[in-house]
């Protein structure tokens, strides 16, 4: 069992595997291959001041997140059920995972949530009509399965949804470990 499945490999879900591995938590990163993420250019990324492919960030995401333990694999999540200990997870390809916590990173693809019952609200973002309707923290109406990203109303600039990847998965290890969760590295001398 994992303690945490992310659905999706973009800026969002790379984000929230990064933070939730190195906090030392099993975690599962569930990508189809299909970011919106990967047909940007992107010039407006902190740190990247000469730009960057939309497939070169998403991949640099992953290399990120399995850099610190998260577990990657290429198939899409066609349900999710609650269990005794958290969530089921079917995949297109009939695989199954189990997860104490569930983050959907979905970007503008609502299938899912809307599969699986999930509150939708209309988005404020061009050209997307519905995300996931939670609250501050990121938290969805199915409690244990959080909403990050694009997929959770923000913005769809990289810059953006990577950090509300990164706000959902701290606000997650803090509820896991009872107490708020910081990750402050310091330089080596």
């Amino acid at each position: 069992m994992y303690d945490i499945a992310i659905i999706g490999a973009g800026p969002a879900g790379a984000s929230a595997a990064i933070f939730t591995a190195k906090a030392g938590k099993k975690t599962l990163l569930i990508d189809n291959d299909k970011s919106m993420t990967k047909r940007a250019w992107i010039e407006n990324h902190l740190g990247l001041p000469d730009g960057i492919t939309g497939p070169d960030l998403v991949e640099a995401g992953k290399t990120h997140a399995k850099k610190f333990g998260a577990e990657l694999v290429v198939d899409t999540v066609t349900g999710i059920a609650r269990n005794e200990s958290g969530f089921t997870l079917n995949t297109e390809s009939g695989q199954t995972y189990e997860a104490r916590y569930v983050i959907i990173a979905t970007g503008a693809a609502m299938t899912l949530a809307e599969a699986i019952g999930l509150k939708l609200k209309d988005a404020t973002e061009p050209r997307i009509k519905t995300v996931i309707d939670v609250d501050k923290d990121g938290r969805t109406s199915e409690p244990g399965i959080w909403a990050a990203g694009t997929a959770a109303g923000v913005s769809v600039h990289t810059i953006i949804t990577a950090g509300d990847g990164a706000k959902v998965a701290i606000n997650i290890l803090s509820e896991m470990n009872g107490e708020r969760y910081v990750d402050h590295d310091l330089l080596k001398s």
